[in-house]
């Protein structure tokens, strides 16, 4: 885990170099009334107060300077809006001038992130600190920041570096911390306890072998929460493989686990008055002569027969029975986080996760948490007509929808007969994965969705 807490400071009036926010609207007040220096200066960089522009202004004595920052609206500042300063500033302390940091003291942490594990980052800088006139945002700022740092490096660790047992010990070295209990379900018991788990992993080689990891913490008295996540660390599609250009990215396809241990965390480290119950099925899809083939009928924990139409849809096996072990409990509220289907990133493309709910109200608040803390979801239906997509004429049901069509409703729908009608469950279909760079948002591995459902849970909670 990352310690970014030297990064987020509270301000006590310590020396900081200023930054100074501006915007279209107050741009040229704010130009007129610059010393003439840094007016020429300000002119010569260009600086128009465009959206994430950035200049570094001369100050009154030769050893002082200031920076200036486009932002769209400074009565109102982006969690992204200080994302692109962080990155560029040299080391050092600094401070908004005039006014709070408010929620862009997230964008200044994560828009110092690096994955640096397999380069020489010769140009990597020191630490640039932000002091802020809010205590009381702070520690949440750096939790969160902390646990999207640990989404981001486990999706960018490649395959070869992150198998079943890597997973394992990082849910233990968030465990360990935080006093939660580990239990880790394989060999022999995984196979009579938890069979579509099994299969989907027994083709792997021994030390990749599948597990069920489970954490519990908190106590016994707060409502329950169950969080699972999808941890397939390398897809290559199984007998049913994919191309290699599918199989590129596939590293990341343990991305719903590392939401689900990254969301456990955030529920442990600001003490949200819950049960909490995590659950990480750990696989990898490999193809062996031990391989799950098409057309075999598996046995899942919950007792239901399903008929393996694409061994490509294996994510949603490993769900099933890890769902199955979490509703025996009894919890007030389940959330899965899975990398499950490309047809949802082509519904709604990379930035968007796909929301299922079975409650109206939970979609609603989840809907609303994510809008409020710049973390967008889109709600799916759960659309009743299209489980005839998933029949089976030789087994309670088909683990892959006939035609084609709908894959994201049919893979939650899937998912939902796991789940009884009586418990609250939502399903977050995230890509974890960005193609492209944004401020404070790196090409590769990203938390998409996870801020949202903190969020939620925290209005629930009350954390």
């Amino acid at each position: 885990m990352h310690d970014l807490s030297p990064l987020l400071l509270a301000d006590k009036g310590q020396r900081a170099t200023p930054l100074h926010l501006v915007d279209k609207k107050g741009f040229d007040a704010w130009l007129k009334n610059l010393p003439e220096r840094a007016r020429r200066s300000a002119e010569a960089q260009g600086f128009k107060a465009e959206g994430y522009q950035f200049a570094i202004l001369p100050g009154d004595a030769a050893d002082q300077w200031f920076a200036a920052l486009g932002v769209a609206n400074v009565a109102d500042p982006s969690v992204w809006c200080l994302s692109r300063a962080a990155d560029l500033l040299p080391e050092g302390s600094y401070r908004v001038a005039d006014r709070s940091p408010g929620p862009a003291v997230l964008g200044w942490l994560l828009g110092q992130y690096r994955f640096t594990r397999y380069k020489d980052d010769k140009a990597r800088k020191g630490p640039r600190v932000l002091l802020s006139d809010d205590p009381a945002r702070i520690a949440e700022a750096v939790a969160i920041a902390e646990a999207t740092f640990l989404v981001r490096d486990l999706v960018n660790l490649p395959a070869a570096d992150l198998g079943p047992a890597e997973l394992e010990a990082a849910a233990k070295e968030v465990a360990d911390p935080c006093g939660a209990e580990l239990r880790v379900t394989r060999g022999a018991e995984l196979e009579d306890g938890y069979p579509m788990i099994a299969a989907v992993g027994r083709a792997a080689t021994p030390e990749r072998a599948p597990r069920l990891i489970e954490l519990e913490w908190g106590d016994q008295r707060h409502p329950r929460l169950a969080i699972v996540g999808k941890g397939v660390c390398f897809d290559s599609g199984g007998l049913d493989i994919k191309p290699s250009a599918g199989m590129r990215l596939m590293k990341k396809d343990m991305g719903g686990a590392a939401h689900a241990l990254a969301l456990a965390w955030l529920v442990m480290r600001l003490r949200l008055p819950v049960r909490l119950h995590l659950l990480i099925p750990a696989v990898e899809n490999a193809i062996s002569g031990a391989a799950f083939r098409p057309g075999d009928i598996l046995r899942s924990r919950k007792g239901l027969t399903v008929e393996i139409g694409n061994t490509d849809a294996e994510g949603r096996l490993i769900l099933g029975d890890a769902l199955a072990r979490a509703v025996e409990d009894a919890p007030e509220l389940i959330l899965d986080f899975a990398t499950l289907t490309g047809a949802a990133r082509v519904a709604l493309g990379p930035d968007l996760p796909a929301l299922f709910a079975n409650r109206d109200d939970l979609a609603g608040d989840l809907l609303k948490a994510g809008e409020s803390v710049a973390d967008p979801l889109w709600r799916l239906p759960l659309w009743k007509h299209y489980h005839e997509m998933l029949s089976s004429d030789v087994a309670d049901l088909s683990n892959a929808a006939e035609g084609g069509m709908a894959g994201a409703v049919t893979a939650a729908l899937f998912l939902e007969r796991f789940v009884p009608d009586e418990t609250a469950w939502a399903h977050l279909d995230t890509f974890a994965w960005r193609a492209s760079a944004r401020p404070g948002r790196p090409k590769g591995g990203d938390a998409l969705g996870l801020r949202a459902a903190w969020s939620m849970l925290k209005q629930r909670w009350g954390g």
